[in-house]
């Protein structure tokens, strides 16, 4: 079977703060459609990694390749957003004194002026575009509720919806379990699954039954020290003794 093109490519990443090396020769693949998942210890490099990605942090060295074609590391962070790459940080962040459909229409592609999103005419394509956000993130009966009033869950939820509105290809998507109740945390994932495919998706997490979850059949990569330790299918590398020495033997979820 022909390889797909990779969407995003890292090769030869490199960046030290202060002489600590956060990044240390990285290496990484991810193809149109691919849910990964990324573990690690903290200090592996996992925000750095995402940092570099959308444009906050340069490296000192390496090559990230962008479908094919673009070189991320040429551009700033609001070409690297309007390229389709979004990012959902640990705490949400929405805006609480908006609905949960006015943070959607803020989030839409095209104009992006406050005064266009909430008071410009929407047009029956982007009102059947928020039907089918809210419906994915199952925020249907509180739409018209200010986000701020949300549940801790139903805010991940609506800033996954946000990225969505964006038309991100590629989602970035920083520990959403943290602070979950464990039914929030499994319809996180049945959400994370549900896009799969549909979109690229990249989850960094700390929570091994999360990732168990929604890692089945699917790429987890290890990250120790700024470089890949172990890459594979979950059960390989929970197997491996090198994670479970760096990693899965400090905790079962670790911190």
């Amino acid at each position: 079977m022909k390889q797909k093109p990779f969407l995003l490519a890292a090769e030869g990443l490199n960046k030290s703060f202060d002489g600590f090396k956060a990044i240390n020769d990285l290496n990484f693949y991810l193809t149109e459609g691919e849910l990964r998942t990324v573990i690690g210890p903290n200090g592996a490099g996992k925000t750095t990694f995402l940092d570099i990605i959308t444009g906050r942090t340069r490296p000192d060295s390496g090559n990230l390749e962008w479908d094919t074609d673009h070189d991320l590391l040429k551009l700033n962070e609001y070409e690297i957003y309007r390229m389709g790459i979004g990012r959902k940080f640990q705490t949400p962040t929405v805006f609480s004194d908006h609905t949960v459909i006015e943070n959607l229409l803020l989030s839409m592609a095209g104009p992006r002026s406050i005064w266009h999103s909430l008071f410009g005419r929407v047009t029956a394509a982007q009102k059947e575009r928020l039907a089918e956000i809210l419906e994915t993130i199952k925020l249907n009966t509180q739409a018209y509720r200010k986000a701020g009033e949300l549940a801790h869950g139903q805010k991940q939820w609506l800033e996954i919806g946000m990225l969505l509105a964006q038309e991100a290809r590629l989602l970035l998507v920083d520990e959403p379990a943290a602070g979950m109740t464990d039914e929030e945390t499994y319809r996180t994932g049945e959400l994370l699954l549900s896009l799969a495919g549909k979109h690229t998706i990249m989850v960094i997490e700390h929570d091994m039954e999360f990732v168990r979850q929604i890692s089945q059949g699917r790429t987890v990569t290890v990250l120790h020290q700024g470089h890949v330790l172990a890459e594979g299918p979950v059960e390989k590398v929970q197997s491996d003794e090198r994670v479970i020495e760096v990693y899965l033997g400090r905790k079962s979820k670790a911190a």
